[in-house]
């Protein structure tokens, strides 16, 4: 295995090497546990970085020097394999900036640290896991994997509804994962459980359209069913409207660092199953459904913004307003065209920038004091004049709320303009109303950062402090990110750009 081929590998086990390092670290020597994960994240984002450097924008596919398979249940032809393209690069890079913050934001949890850092760590790996994987057996094994860490991560160390949060979170994604696993079974026997029943490589380029099963009587289009399945495995993961309703829970409940971590990053997992598994794999019923993704990414962008909109406490505010946003890459995929995919996959990786933004805030804004009101149950302000009383950590939650709105010179922007100018010509009714979630977006943002931050210094307000150097040293990344990918979005671009007009040029052809 060549240096440059072994990289992947190298990035996807470095945080199970964390883990166990966690797991060999005596319990109460609580700051070594903290230092070695953080050492270990570092490391992580170093080898990613490489990765980046490594990357050619020119393959439209996956970059073979980079590619590993190698037979792993070799009497299924399961294979143990990664390979990396410009879709899922950003995803990668994203996911190593943001748990490398997560880690310097856990710094102040206190309860079972070992615990905690080695789930967290353990996260990372099922979380390249599934950004990596070419085996659909394999993309399998990551995404499930991937909710036990995160179920005892809300459930242990979450809210006061904690379990409730954690247990709806793992029941609904598990039940996208069973449809899921009805569409990977089925393609494994369509295919006649040859060398390439897994190979979601050599699955690709709609080779079941004229398939069709036997259901309940009924001889149905193989492609469609199919893609209604695994549309609804990934649509909950989004989560896309009706299967939303575990997200607010779970990002109320959650503590800060897996907020940031299911808005930034678990969210796109769903989008990424779209853009790597069910639109390549039956491109003829992605391009016959493409008129509904619409309308529920419009319903998305509407509903979410009414909803966050209606919100007291400030948390479940940016929660909703992550249903909204995901709403606009929704539509960036029902498009289909260069400019409304490059928009969605851009979005993916702004709003895991923006929106992982606000979380940090409103967490350290519960370090000081202890609750999220916006206004109180009994009807009084949670929070006044913090204007004046947290001046730097007022200026960062600007930035923050500016890329969230999607402010022109901000990374919010470019991306959300790509999806109008890439839906307009197909669905000029529902862009048309979409701009009104734009407006929405502005208001309750805005509505918020009134109320919370300008008036009067309520009183215990008043003993609040401004961030301290941890917390501005791990806002500083993001804030740079969302300004600079707002003023120069082209390294994004370009990283992306061949390997999503490949995806279009194929959905083109239906």
């Amino acid at each position: 295995m060549s240096g440059s081929s072994s990289l992947l590998s190298w990035i996807l086990w470095m945080p199970m090497i964390g883990v166990l390092g966690v797991l060999l670290i005596p319990k109460a020597k609580e700051n070594a546990i903290r230092f070695w994960a953080l050492i270990n994240t570092a490391m992580t984002m170093i080898l990613s970085a490489v990765l980046y450097m490594k990357f050619d924008n020119t393959i439209p596919g996956m970059q073979s020097a980079l590619e590993i398979k190698k037979s792993w249940i070799s009497q299924f032809n399961i294979h143990y394999h990664l390979a990396v393209d410009g879709i899922s690069l950003p995803m990668i890079l994203l996911t190593s900036l943001l748990l490398f913050i997560c880690i310097l934001a856990s710094w102040t949890v206190k309860k079972q640290i070992k615990g905690y850092f080695a789930l967290l760590l353990f996260l990372q790996s099922t979380v390249y896991g599934v950004f990596m994987a070419m085996d659909f057996f394999l993309f399998y094994v990551y995404w499930e994997v991937m909710l036990i860490p995160m179920f005892f991560l809300i459930g242990i160390w979450g809210g006061e509804n904690r379990e409730y949060a954690a247990v709806k979170f793992f029941l609904y994604t598990f039940f996208g994962s069973i449809l899921m696993l009805v569409g990977m079974v089925a393609l494994y026997f369509v295919t006649g459980q040859g060398e390439d029943s897994f190979n979601i490589l050599a699955m690709s380029g709609g080779k079941f359209k004229d398939l069709t099963v036997d259901l309940f009587g009924y001889a149905l289009p193989f492609a469609k069913v199919f893609f209604i399945a695994l549309f609804i495995g990934f649509a909950i993961k989004v989560p896309v409207f009706p299967f939303h309703t575990w997200l607010p829970h779970a990002h109320v409940q959650a503590p800060t660092a897996i907020s940031v971590i299911l808005a930034g990053v678990l969210l796109k997992m769903g989008t990424y199953g779209f853009l790597r598994i069910a639109y390549p794999i039956f491109p003829s019923a992605s391009v016959y459904f493409s008129d509904a993704i619409a309308w529920l990414g419009l319903i998305n962008v509407i509903y979410g913004a009414f909803c966050a909109m209606a919100q007291t406490d400030v948390k479940k505010l940016v929660a909703y307003s992550s249903v909204s946003h995901m709403g606009f890459v929704m539509l960036g995929l029902a498009a289909m065209t260069v400019q409304g995919m490059n928009g969605a996959v851009l979005q993916m990786f702004n709003h895991g920038t923006s929106t992982a933004m606000m979380f940090l805030l409103i967490g350290i804004l519960y370090e000081r004091s202890h609750h999220r009101w916006i206004v109180r149950p009994d009807g009084t302000k949670g929070f006044g004049g913090l204007y004046t009383q947290l001046p730097v950590f007022s200026i960062v939650f600007i930035i923050a709320m500016f890329a969230s709105m999607g402010l022109p010179g901000l990374s919010g922007f470019i991306s959300e303009a790509l999806i109008f100018l890439g839906i307009y010509e197909r669905f000029t009714t529902i862009t048309v109303i979409a701009v009104l979630g734009l407006l929405l977006g502005a208001a309750y943002l805005l509505w918020m950062f009134k109320r919370m931050f300008f008036g009067e210094v309520i009183e215990e307000n008043k003993s609040y402090t401004d961030m301290n150097a941890r917390e501005v040293f791990y806002m500083v990344p993001l804030c740079v990110a969302v300004i600079l990918f707002g003023i120069w979005p082209s390294p994004l671009l370009d990283m992306m750009k061949a390997s999503v007009g490949k995806l279009v040029s194929l959905l083109a052809m239906y």
